[in-house]
């Protein structure tokens, strides 16, 4: 069984295992939990059983226009499963008094922002890859 949580409490680097598949240079466990404990917002998902997250979104924000959602990821063998959607959900209505709430995503995937009553726009990015795996 799945439970939504926004608090990093009790969270240890070894629940965090398996995620950024495919990024050239992932982030490593300990990064990630730095990053969880550095965003404005969280949602995680986790497995009631194992302790383990299975999903998160964050959100970066000025709490009082204005937020980005910079990261949305479920482990591929718990995708298909309407995590990510519950996770998108869970954080929309976290941001729901906000003037503005961002995200950029590819092509293929706006139609599920879409799902959750969000508009497709242009944006502009800068990609560092060297330092993918977080700044050091």
């Amino acid at each position: 069984m799945i439970r939504y949580v926004d608090s990093i409490e009790s969270l240890t680097v070894e629940n965090l295992r398996g995620f950024f598949v495919g990024w050239q240079n992932p982030p490593s466990p300990e990064t990630h939990l730095e990053l969880l404990k550095n965003s404005s917002v969280i949602v995680l998902a986790v497995d009631s059983e194992t302790g383990n997250v299975v999903g998160f979104i964050t959100a970066i924000s000025d709490k009082i226009l204005s937020a980005y959602i910079p990261l949305l990821e479920v482990l591929p063998e718990n995708q298909k499963q309407s995590i990510g959607l519950e996770l998108t959900r869970r954080m929309l209505e976290k941001l729901k008094d906000l003037y503005m709430v961002d995200l950029l995503c590819d092509e293929e995937l706006q139609s599920f922002y879409a799902k959750l009553g969000m508009k497709r726009a242009q944006g502009m990015f800068l990609r560092n890859y060297e330092r993918q795996a977080g700044a050091k």
